[in-house]
């Protein structure tokens, strides 16, 4: 396994364990709320590991799973495992975008980050087949983030769900995870630039 799979392994195993871990807390303790975002920060990481039920943390735990598969199966690089973790904070900090929303609590919002987190590298750095999936992947992220209507109501009750959900964070972690990948692509080739200058 490569440096750049070990992290986002890694990521994904921080995201998973902190989520179990944090079933122990009640969700206030530790959920994305605005009106504290500029007096306990920490919410904005440890928001992703507060859940609402036992059924919201299995499936998101079952989603750290597959996010995480996709980045080893993609051989994303160490860049990718640095754009997701910038996106985990910038995901709950789009929140404030949502005043109304006055409590968040899951992961889903942090996953949503990592597809597209994925996605862009397939799509900058693929060639090929591997580029075409990327496009696929970042296709179907959106569409499903559109179909949600984000621009809705903050919280809405899915018949299938025990608990209420907010659109707006999927829509908030696909954008913190474009802006992310955007950040590490280009400091990655700035990088690249200097490296070549000093060979040269």
């Amino acid at each position: 396994m490569g440096a750049g799979a070990a992290g986002w392994a890694a990521l994904a195993l921080l995201l998973g364990v902190g989520a179990a871990l944090g079933a122990l807390l009640p969700p206030p303790r530790i959920d994305w709320q605005p009106a504290l975002a500029g007096s306990e920060p920490w919410r904005a990481w440890s928001a992703a590991w507060a859940h609402l039920s036992t059924r919201h943390l299995l499936a998101n735990l079952l989603g750290c799973v597959l996010v995480g598969a996709l980045g080893l199966v993609a051989r994303l690089p160490v860049r990718s495992s640095i754009a997701w973790l910038l996106a985990w904070p910038l995901t709950h900090w789009g929140l404030l975008l949502r005043p109304d929303l006055l409590h968040y609590a899951g992961l889903s919002g942090v996953l949503h980050a990592g597809v597209a987190v994925a996605g862009i590298h397939l799509v900058v750095a693929g060639r090929g087949p591997r580029q075409a999936i990327g496009a696929a992947v970042l296709a179907g992220l959106a569409i499903k983030v559109l179909g949600e209507s984000p621009w809705g109501p903050a919280l809405t009750q899915p018949p299938q769900w025990d608990i209420a959900i907010a659109p707006f964070a999927h829509a908030s972690g696909l954008a913190a995870g474009l802006l992310g990948s955007l950040v590490a692509e280009a400091a990655s080739a700035l990088a690249a630039r200097r490296g070549d200058r000093r060979s040269s």
